[in-house]
């Protein structure tokens, strides 16, 4: 008797195997969001993702939902639009922190400020991993990528700050270590009416820690476990990422 992946009713099996890299934290971010459809008891049919271009822009391909992978930096704008035209969708937008913070920036910026009713999950891997390893708006200081030889110049992008003053509803962070709690996350953003953000911080071995000779994907998940801490009452101004120390996780915003 043949057993079927638990996960199975959730992938487009035909375009498997996927393209992700070896010790890519995206496929744990899918793993944790299918979970969570699973553990809602969600039809299928009543939930969508957008994604946009680059390694996360993907998931869209993968998951057997209806799904909708768009143009670079617009897959909040087509979630809007999805989500004004049916509001009974469960309308979900799965990118990276390129696409949904560079050419994207603006699109969050006003969704949340709206307050739109979709949610955000981010795969933050730090840098641009599928088109050359770029600076992106989530590279921390002093970090090396293909357009900061010497080490980024340029203050990053602290996520969950920037979706909390912008007016997000529910925002959290977690590692794809974290898999229960990012998952938890997920069904909190789920039930929650308004725009919500998760930040999945997740490791890119290919790219960002070959340049910044941060080891295996197994190093960066060992370097989560033992450099994340979780923090009551902290305010998301002080919880910007930095790969010398550690930094905070948790579920910081839920109006």
């Amino acid at each position: 008797m043949v057993e079927n992946h638990p996960m199975e009713p959730f992938l487009r099996t035909d375009r498997i195997p996927h393209i992700w890299c070896p010790g890519c934290g995206i496929g744990t971010t899918v793993n944790a969001f299918a979970n969570a459809i699973k553990k809602c008891g969600i039809s299928l049919d009543k939930v969508c993702i957008v994604s946009g271009i680059g390694c996360t822009g993907r998931v869209a391909g993968y998951l057997n939902l209806d799904s909708f992978h768009t143009t670079h930096g617009r897959a909040v704008p087509f979630a809007t639009g999805l989500k004004l035209a049916n509001p009974e969708l469960h309308v979900f937008v799965f990118s990276g922190d390129g696409d949904l913070f560079a050419i994207g920036g603006n699109h969050f910026i006003h969704a949340a400020r709206r307050n739109i009713d979709i949610k955000v999950i981010c795969v933050n891997n730090f840098i641009y991993g599928m088109t050359g390893g770029q600076l992106a708006p989530t590279t921390p200081l002093t970090a090396k990528t293909s357009t900061s030889p010497y080490g980024n110049k340029e203050q990053p992008f602290n996520l969950p700050y920037l979706a909390e003053s912008s007016g997000a509803k529910f925002v959290a962070r977690w590692t794809t270590y974290h898999v229960m709690q990012l998952t938890n996350a997920i069904i909190k953003a789920l039930n929650k009416p308004g725009f919500c953000f998760i930040e999945s911080v997740s490791p890119c071995p290919t790219v960002y820690a070959r340049k910044n000779r941060l080891g295996t994907g197994l190093e960066i998940m060992k370097f989560f476990k033992e450099n994340t801490r979780r923090e009551k009452g902290v305010s998301t101004r002080d919880i910007g990422i930095d790969f010398q120390k550690e930094f905070i996780v948790g579920n910081f915003v839920d109006i």
